[in-house]
């Protein structure tokens, strides 16, 4: 028989390792099956939450992204609508404020309107919503909240509210139509969002989305995995839990809503340990982003929010 040096190389460490064996010292076991990690979420906060619409809180992006590193927040969410500047310059700016504080800047919340018979209401809304995706991607955001829009019957969002997001369709419209409508937007708007590697989240912000149904029904539509869902847990006023289970198959981002002081609105109770128990059932690995809307001092009201959420899903 022929020995190589191969032969002697292996023929040595095969003794090496019996001898190792025989004195008991060492074995090598299978590796046991590890046990799943029970899901953590990271915690993020929206910039409405230190805003909230009120004429005497309007704090600027930059202003917000330090006070949520302040409380301990590990992102933070956009609203798009408190911004005073979409220069390229200010996003860059906001961005790189972000960044030097440790912050993932994780969702980006906008505004568009889809429910309207109008071929050119809803073309203006669609580019609006392709500015949009462009934003989110110079800030570097990986996901951004979209609505379908609502009809436009009431007078005014307090008197929705007080309708508990209910308002009549234009005389002469039904939901299909409005839903076509809406699913054809979008639809023109997902390229881009590909391009751009933004993913949309449909939210259940009243229109049409209104109900998990109904967010489902333009979502399951346009079998897109550039268009998911936003689950806001403060915008099912019936059979919360119920809903957010609909939806937690393909939510991207959770905006949770909390009251301390009651809410603006209404006050809703969540028991975020179901929600949370919810969420991982679905493998949900994404950001919990807080939306305070309650009326006691933000000052308050966020660390207690921050320490509510964390006791939930950390």
């Amino acid at each position: 028989m022929t020995i190589t040096r191969r032969n002697m190389l292996a023929a040595a460490a095969g003794a090496a390792g019996a001898h190792i064996l025989s004195n008991g010292t060492t074995s090598f076991a299978s590796p046991k099956p590890s046990t799943p990690a029970v899901l953590r979420n990271r915690i993020a906060v929206s910039t409405y939450s230190f805003w909230r619409f009120r004429e005497d809180s309007k704090l600027t992006i930059e202003d917000c992204i330090e006070l949520a590193y302040e409380m301990g927040f590990d992102g933070v969410e956009i609203l798009l609508m408190q911004m005073q500047d979409q220069s390229n310059a200010a996003l860059q700016k906001i961005k790189q404020k972000a960044f030097t504080l440790g912050l993932d800047l994780c969702g980006f919340s906008t505004h568009q309107g889809f429910v309207s018979p109008s071929a050119d209401v809803r073309e203006e809304n669609i580019r609006l919503t392709i500015h949009q995706i462009e934003l989110a991607y110079q800030l570097g955001i990986p996901t951004m909240r979209v609505n379908t829009g609502r009809w436009g019957t009431s007078k005014n969002f307090d008197e929705l509210m007080a309708n508990r997001g209910i308002e009549p369709n234009l005389e002469g419209y039904s939901d299909d139509e409005g839903f076509e409508w809406v699913i054809a937007s979008l639809e023109k708007c997902l390229p881009v969002a590909e391009r751009c590697g933004v993913t949309l989240g449909l939210e259940n912000h009243w229109g049409l989305g209104r109900t998990a149904a109904g967010v489902m029904r333009i979502v399951n539509a346009l079998d897109s995995p550039w268009l998911q869902v936003t689950l806001d847990t403060g915008n099912f006023l019936d059979d919360q839990y119920e809903q957010y289970e609909m939806l937690a198959p393909k939510t991207v981002l959770v905006q949770a809503k909390t009251y301390f002081g009651g809410g603006t609105w209404y006050t809703l109770e969540i028991d975020y340990q179901r929600v949370a128990e919810i969420l991982r059932r679905h493998n949900y690995r994404g950001y919990i982003s807080l939306e305070f809307e309650g009326k006691e001092d933000f000052r308050t009201a966020i660390p207690q929010s921050l320490e509510l959420l964390k006791k939930a899903f950390q």
